[in-house]
């Protein structure tokens, strides 16, 4: 591969690298031509036939580099339909509902400001990943089978400015009916990233009480960063949702595709917890629908599926294999621990608008507080979160650890589960870094958690 194209960016579930180290201008337009190549092969289809969906978040480096994945495209022959400044979600709305035969995201998501890279989806917005199509990417580039360069004598292809925000806002507010929400005071944090101007307008059209923190997109991130999983990011928001007095707090990541919450009482609501609620009421719509978890995730989800009436399916971790098993099996819904939530019908796609809406319909119509709801899971399932350690053989462990618990009930849908009556956890390898994952969870107590999160860390670290 030319030294310019380092194979390092190619991830399992995007294009990622530092702006102008890894990925720059030259790297970018490598990328989207040969993307359109990869499109062609998937579809069978022609480069000059394909139409394909570009949009970009707010990065500093973003407009520059949505121009040169734009060039590639349409170097490749193919027309480009070019949503400005979105959402990642935005993006895959623009590929679905416009039967679009794929789309490329400029976006580093969560990561911080010196990062930037591109998420990619086929047609009806199907995710590429590192087992089904971002290789095919690296491999064009690296064999020169996507072209030499934009100024090549092949015809270019056209662009096309769409302007796709009120379109995609009218069809996310279909997921709820507006009239049942109540003037909620929330606090809301875009972490300048995409979700003020993306889900602001549906959150002031719902009549709530805004309190809005860092809703203005800024790549410079000048307050925090836009990743709400980490600890630090979200303190501001637990503070002030209790200064506030708000009935909750809702966070977003970057590219706005992941919302995360806080209840009335100022505390962080774990993506098992919320994968439950969501589903909840999701099957009082549509009872007896089958709904999608990842192997790490509380037993809370699938108990609540089944007492709401539906089917409860644990699947393997990444967006890539909850779109593809959605698309083939017609599962109305999917969460993920990491706050990617999934609905069938926005193209099996995850997205940072439809929670939050749905969320504020569910206690409005219940009357009640996120945190009496919440309640009864905290009560009853004792989770760990998931913790990383530096393990330099996985597999070797991954083995230590299924013989030492050989009398359980063991799964290998994604890495290694460990099921007992009252306890179980999840151990997975990292994809890219030498790491082990581990999520546990006791249905005895705190303390039993802990006991048992601590001796299955003394095993992994050993």
């Amino acid at each position: 591969m030319p030294a310019h194209v380092p194979d390092e960016i190619f991830k399992a579930y995007d294009v990622r690298g530092l702006y102008g180290e890894q990925i720059d201008g030259d790297v970018a337009e490598a990328v989207g031509r040969a993307f359109a190549h990869v499109l062609s092969d998937l579809g069978g289809t022609p480069t000059s036939e394909l139409r394909i969906g570009l949009g970009r978040d707010m990065r500093l480096s973003a407009p520059e580099l949505a121009g040169r994945y734009r060039d590639g495209i349409r170097a490749a022959g193919a027309t480009v339909v070019d949503a400005g400044m979105v959402g990642s979600e935005m993006l895959y709305w623009l590929v679905g509902a416009r039967g679009l035969d794929g789309g490329l995201m400029c976006t580093a998501s969560h990561n911080p400001k010196a990062y930037t890279g591109a998420k990619l989806v086929r047609e009806g917005a199907i995710a590429l990943s590192g087992d089904a199509g971002i290789q095919d990417v690296r491999r064009r580039i690296a064999d020169g089978r996507a072209g030499r360069s934009s100024t090549s004598p092949a015809p270019r292809g056209d662009v096309e400015e769409v302007d796709i925000y009120e379109d995609f806002q009218a069809d996310a507010l279909k997921f709820i009916d507006p009239r049942a929400v109540k003037p909620l005071r929330v606090v809301v944090d875009g972490g300048n990233g995409m979700a003020g101007p993306m889900v602001g307008p549906l959150l002031e059209r719902l009549g709530l009480d805004l309190v809005t923190a860092y809703w203005t997109p800024d790549g410079e991130f000048p307050d925090h960063e836009p990743n709400p999983l980490l600890p630090e990011n979200r303190e501001f928001i637990m503070r002030k949702v209790v200064e506030e007095k708000a009935d909750l707090g809702i966070a977003w990541d970057g590219d706005a595709d992941r919302c995360f919450f806080i209840d009335d009482r100022g505390r962080f609501v774990a993506g098992d917890f919320l994968t439950a609620l969501l589903a909840e009421s999701l099957l009082r719509k549509a009872p007896g629908e089958a709904i999608l978890y990842d192997v790490r995730a509380s037993r809370a989800v699938a108990d609540t599926v089944r007492q709401a009436g539906g089917s409860a399916h644990p699947n393997r971790v990444g967006h890539a294999f909850f779109k593809t098993r959605m698309r083939d099996e017609g599962a109305m819904f999917g969460g993920e621990v990491s706050g990617h939530y999934y609905f069938r019908d926005f193209y099996c796609a995850d997205s940072g608008t439809i929670p939050a809406l749905l969320i504020l319909e569910l206690l409005s119509v219940e009357e009640t507080k996120l945190s009496e709801l919440l309640d009864r899971y905290l009560s009853t399932y004792f989770i760990s979160g998931e913790i990383n350690s530096t393990v330099e053989d996985g597999p070797a462990k991954l083995a230590e650890i299924e013989s030492r618990f050989a009398d359980a009930k063991i799964g290998h849908l994604d890495g290694v589960s460990v099921d007992y009556d009252d306890w179980h956890f999840n151990v997975r390898t990292s994809n890219t870094e030498p790491l082990m994952r581990l999520c546990l969870e006791s249905l005895v107590s705190v303390e039993d958690m802990e006991r048992r999160r601590d001796e299955l860390l003394g095993i992994i670290r050993a």
